[in-house]
């Protein structure tokens, strides 16, 4: 027999052949319900995304405009409560959960919520928002650190420092979550992890407004360690 011949099927192999072939006839009605369940979610997916959700997020941007004003001029109460008519943040994420408004509506809420010293509700609404944007979700991180910081909780603040710095991934905000960082090992007594990380700063991002500082930071750390 040639090697390109197809070799003839054990009885063992014919019998589990059968076996399949008699699965489905017997189970045609079965298969036939969980086809028409599969394409009826998929159907009911679709109607909820273009008759329910579509609207609701319309809406929801609609009503943010005022509380997004509050927040640019920091007037943080009316921000997160509402005003002149108008939900404040805290409604909008109540209300309108699912969209891309109520999650933007987190990391702004965090914010606020930072700025008035509420630190656990801070770290609750930055934590929710999940964004695609990089710079909006390396400064809810960031924003998540500094309430840690608050908080006393210098582990947590190091963790999140360090998320943050590693999303922000530019000259910019990574740097400048670094040197938070650093800073937060400082507070760890942790010296020897500061003066490293102060000097990535130095070494990676050189021309950033943090390294033109940065020797005096490393300096102090270097000395704590003796």
């Amino acid at each position: 027999m040639s090697k390109t011949e197809a070799k003839a099927a054990t009885p063992t192999q014919e019998k589990e052949i059968a076996k399949t072939g008699n699965f489905v006839r017997e189970n045609q009605k079965s298969l036939l319900f969980i086809a028409i369940a599969i394409v009826a979610i998929v159907a009911i997916y679709f109607i909820y995304q273009k008759m329910y959700l579509g609207p609701r997020e319309i809406e929801a941007a609609d009503q943010m405009h005022v509380a997004q004003d509050n927040w640019e001029k920091k007037d943080w109460d009316k921000a997160i409560k509402g005003d002149a008519g108008f939900p404040g943040f805290e409604k909008i994420v109540a209300d309108y959960g699912n969209t891309k408004a109520a999650n933007l509506a987190y990391f702004y809420l965090g914010t606020a919520y930072l700025n008035k010293g509420e630190f656990q509700k801070a770290v609750d609404a930055f934590t929710n928002y999940h964004g695609e944007d990089s710079m909006v979700a390396a400064e809810a991180l960031g924003g998540t650190g500094d309430a840690y910081v608050e908080l006393k909780d210098y582990d947590k603040a190091a963790s999140y420092f360090q998320k943050a710095a590693d999303k922000g991934a530019n000259k910019f905000l990574t740097p400048f979550y670094l040197k938070k960082l650093g800073l937060v090992y400082e507070a760890k007594n942790d010296y020897k992890t500061a003066a490293d990380t102060y000097k990535q700063i130095k070494s990676d991002y050189p021309e950033s407004v943090e390294a033109q500082s940065i020797d005096e930071y490393i300096a102090r750390a270097e000395a704590k360690q003796n």
